[in-house]
């Protein structure tokens, strides 16, 4: 199926059959198709070392931790750098079928993306959790959604917790790089 002309809304279906002939990673947001560069270096080191301390902390049961697989939230498919599911109902072998508990995304040059669309998405689709890593600004914001809309601010160096965890998982930024 060719890549659809500029302006027109693409359906899900649509999506799938343009992405799944597809060698390039890409979402769907707002019914637009958005092409993801790849990540920088230390984007990678964060992700993958967030992933490891989250793992290790879930695999007792209290949830799946998943990195960089697609995400069906109503009307758009985002792939999150990280996200944790704590309902299996919701998981397949290709995606999540369903909203995440905790989405962490890492700012590389998808920033508006990350700190506006997927801030949109995330919120209204109903996840739990979210949180915006900048490695630029060695920030991390974190939003949870149960509570209010504004999100707490934390330098790397600040050991963060896990709402969902009820605080009792915390990762500080600063150790994974």
């Amino acid at each position: 199926m060719p890549i659809p002309e500029k302006n027109k809304k693409l359906t899900i279906d649509e999506f799938l059959k343009i992405s799944e002939n597809s060698t390039e990673r890409m979402e769907l947001m707002d019914g637009e198709i958005v092409a993801m560069a790849s990540p920088s270096r230390i984007h990678q080191r964060i992700s993958s070392r967030m992933y490891g301390i989250i793992d290790a902390y879930v695999r007792n049961g209290l949830c799946e931790v998943l990195q960089a697989v697609d995400a069906k939230l109503q009307e758009d498919i985002v792939i999150p750098d990280l996200m944790v599911v704590c309902d299996p109902s919701k998981l397949d072998d290709n995606r999540c079928n369903g909203v995440p508990d905790w989405i962490v995304e890492i700012l590389s040059t998808n920033r508006d993306d990350d700190l506006v669309r997927k801030y949109r998405i995330y919120k209204y689709a109903g996840v739990r959790e979210y949180w915006i890593v900048d490695p630029k600004n060695q920030k991390t914001l974190v939003y949870f959604f149960e509570k209010n809309d504004f999100p707490n601010i934390y330098t790397f160096d600040t050991p963060i917790p896990v709402e969902i965890y009820n605080k009792k998982l915390k990762i500080t930024i600063s150790e994974l790089l």
